[in-house]
């Protein structure tokens, strides 16, 4: 049975995930919106490799015709009361010009497990939640989402270029950015949109290192990470595979 976010004990189903002996989470519907503002019924992806196609056939939808994107969110709420099985997990930043649930498509409750903060990266509490997402929820596929224009980006690439400082906690914060922009500082491009895909890059790599949980269930074959990268002007997911899946 799906499990509910206000449900966080780990049950025998939740245990045996958690220790590799499988993922039997049951995955719900989703509605999309097709033309005509008429919500269609698809059938939810069941693997890495579905969950993927998926995203990327939604942001395609966006991109044509993203007022159309509209799902069916009176039955959606409904449905999604009893309980989450969501089919992908999206790391995103939290820039407030960008909605997972809309660019890749219209998605409704119950779809998307996403975690948000700047710069879309991966501390121990974001590790966690996507541990909870993949291992015990049955998400397939983790997305790294960055995006063009980002504010965090930009401050780690002005610490490398202007040595900048910031104050209170967004020095720390986007710490973790400054290696990215170290790297690809005398790279031919963009600096920022360089730093923006090989920071995601990094950050997806990062968590196969950094969680036993999501190794195993990546080498079992039944989780797939990638980086992605969102273009504000157009509305398109470039999609980047990475050796983490």
């Amino acid at each position: 049975m799906p499990k509910s976010c206000s449900d966080l004990h780990f049950d025998r189903r939740g245990i045996l995930a958690l220790a590799g002996v499988g993922l039997p989470a049951a995955l719900a519907g989703m509605s999309v919106a097709a033309p005509m503002a008429e919500a269609a019924e698809i059938e939810a992806p069941g693997t890495p490799e579905e969950s993927l196609a998926a995203l990327k056939k939604g942001n395609a939808r966006y991109v044509a015709a993203p007022e159309l994107t509209i799902p069916k969110l009176t039955e959606r709420r409904a449905e999604a009361t009893a309980g989450q099985a969501p089919w992908a997990t999206v790391v995103s930043c939290a820039d407030s010009r960008i909605a997972p649930e809309l660019i890749f498509g219209g998605l409704g409750p119950g779809d998307l497990f996403v975690a948000r903060n700047a710069g879309n990266l991966v501390d121990t509490g974001t590790i966690g939640t996507v541990e909870y997402g993949a291992a015990v929820l049955g998400s397939p596929l983790i997305v790294i989402l960055g995006h063009g224009r980002c504010g965090a980006v930009q401050a780690a690439c002005d610490v490398v270029t202007k040595n900048a400082t910031f104050p209170g906690s967004i020095g720390p914060m986007i710490d973790p950015i400054v290696p990215a922009a170290l790297a690809v500082r005398d790279k031919s491009g963009d600096f920022l949109a360089n730093t923006t895909r090989e920071s995601a890059l990094r950050t997806a790599r990062r968590l196969t290192t950094s969680s036993s949980i999501l190794s195993d269930l990546l080498a079992k074959g039944k989780l797939k990470i990638v980086a992605a990268e969102y273009e504000l002007g157009t509305g398109r997911v470039d999609f980047f595979e990475t050796d983490a899946g």
